[in-house]
């Protein structure tokens, strides 16, 4: 990761490698543990913001963009079979004529609307088109505005699979045994189409895993899945002071993220985020607006100050420069390099606070510029839609692992804020950063990357305890139930990224679209 600013007059002792301005033999672990890394921004650098501009995106809007919602087209594939005298005319299947085939689509068009008033993700279906066979597909005029086919197989063949591939859509295909007119493919999808007449998978674009029978909460986590990962493709993020990955060369992972996942990263330079800042501190209309904020802030259920004010204020007045930026430059992700000492003169104050603002208020704000664990937050996110908290673990003991982060959001659940105290940011003993106390019972969904982008690990955990231990403000210990040695053996990386919530099957159905692979430990 890209070191500190020089000017930083802060000497201290940390627990991650964000940098710091170390002399003789002051050299925190965060700095031993970082290695050689080298300093190569990676990402097209974002310059000519100025505050006017700034401020009047920031005045525009107080919450994220929205994720954008999944087009789904549904295609029954039917056949309607002619009868022949002492031979076999038809195939397996209940639907066998046009006055099925038009009470089946009504089937169809119906669970549909029931999907999309209980999803909790936004999604369009399109109306659902019909045909016998690859050459019908020529009909069915809004093909190229799907995101995801759901093939209904009630008949047909498999040619209209193969053509259907070829447009590079996900797909999913449904089959009826109890829920309606038995389906031809409820036979035969696996050995007619997946293994095309051999032992093994033989198709492509798809597997196993995109078959559902009946189940109409089946269809859902896997679209569930694909609007989390369709929003997560080619996200834009700003990184203030570069991209970099923890103890890791600054040059490599960020490279491995625009590869796999598309991201757009801009780089900000701090010296233009110290002009930002110091326009907005001299803009009387700006500060007052902070103050009013924080004032808010404060005096709502479940918070409690336990650190100078102005520090507070000034954490508003820097989400208002961050918030505005991502307005500007049309995105709602950003984080911060350096953001243990570089930032805190500037804004005279720590950035843990303002994160949390912004992801309680839907951005994706993430400290340390790790892109070895972002791709994982924007990625659950996107699929839960709710804030995540990327941390710092320890070491499993005892069915037992700590994480914490100064910079936890308190919207953990979607809706209600969880109670905080607003402390100090603990290493720097500076700032304001909220010690989140997250409730006792919560589900978890722990994902822990890999430095290569090529193996994410995956766990279930249930909140035990939010103790204040001398560590990061927002800390928890979670319980497991997988076996301590095989997850101390099994976890990669270093920072987690942790959520409210069960996500393991989107996680891993969207993971292996992108060539990761998900290890569940928790399965």
């Amino acid at each position: 990761m890209a070191g500190e600013s020089s000017h930083n007059p802060i000497q201290r002792r940390t627990c991650c490698p964000c940098g710091g301005h170390h002399t003789g033999s002051d050299i925190s672990r965060r700095t031993f543990l970082q290695g050689a890394g080298g300093a190569t921004l990676v990402g097209a650098a974002l310059t000519g913001l100025t505050w006017s501009a700034v401020a009047m995106a920031e005045n525009a809007a107080e919450t994220a963009p929205k994720r954008k919602p999944l087009v789904v087209k549904p295609i029954l594939l039917y056949s309607i079979p002619q009868r022949r005298e002492q031979t076999s005319w038809r195939n397996w299947g209940g639907i066998q004529t046009e006055q099925q085939t038009a009470e089946e689509a009504a089937r169809i068009e119906g669970e549909l609307a029931a999907l999309r008033k209980k999803a909790d993700f936004p999604v369009n279906f399109l109306p659902v088109g019909k045909t016998q066979n690859a050459a019908g597909l020529a009909k069915i005029a809004d093909l190229d505005k799907a995101d995801v086919f759901i093939v209904y197989a009630a008949g047909g063949w498999m040619d209209t699979f193969d053509a259907l591939a070829e447009k590079k859509k996900d797909m999913i295909v449904f089959c009826r045994h109890k829920s309606g007119p038995v389906y031809l493919w409820y036979e035969i999808i696996s050995p007619r189409y997946l293994r095309k007449h051999t032992d093994t998978l033989a198709a492509t674009g798809m597997d196993d895993q995109d078959v559902v029978v009946d189940n109409q909460d089946e269809i859902l986590w896997r679209l569930r899945s694909l609007c989390g990962l369709r929003n997560t493709m080619g996200t834009r993020i700003i990184a203030v002071g570069g991209a970099g990955a923890w103890a890791q060369p600054a040059d490599v992972v960020p490279n491995l993220v625009r590869e796999k996942w598309r991201f757009d990263i801009r780089n900000f330079d701090y010296k233009d985020l110290g002009e930002l800042i110091k326009k907005a501190r001299a803009d009387k209309a700006a500060v007052e607006r902070a103050t009013q904020r924080a004032g808010k802030y404060l005096k709502s259920k479940g918070t409690k100050l336990e650190t100078k004010r102005e520090f507070v204020d000034n954490c508003f007045l820097l989400e208002q420069v961050f918030r505005g930026m991502m307005n500007e430059v049309g995105c709602g992700a950003i984080t911060i390099n350096g953001c243990m000492g570089t930032i805190m003169p500037m804004a005279e104050t720590s950035a843990c606070l303002t994160l949390s603002l912004l992801n309680d208020a839907g951005y994706l704000a993430f400290c340390e510029s790790d892109f070895v664990v972002i791709p994982s937050g924007i990625l659950l996110a996107n699929i839960s839609g709710k804030p995540v908290f990327l941390n710092d673990p320890t070491y499993p003991h005892d069915g037992v692992i700590s994480c914490a982060h100064c910079t936890g959001p308190r919207r953990l659940s979607g809706d209600k804020l969880e109670p905080a105290r607003i402390m100090t940011h603990f290493e720097s003993d500076y700032g304001a950063a909220p010690k989140v106390e997250m409730r006792k019972g919560h589900t978890v969904n722990v994902i822990i990357p890999d430095f290569k982008s090529e193996r994410w690990v995956g766990l279930l955990a249930e909140t035990i305890e939010t103790p204040f231990m001398d560590i990061c403000r927002a800390q928890v210990d979670i319980r497991y139930e997988c076996d301590d040695l095989l997850l101390a053996e099994k976890m990669p990386g270093f920072h987690w990224m942790l959520g409210y919530g069960d996500y393991t099957k989107e996680l891993g159905y969207a993971l292996k679209r992108v060539g990761i692979a998900w290890e569940n430990l928790s399965a």
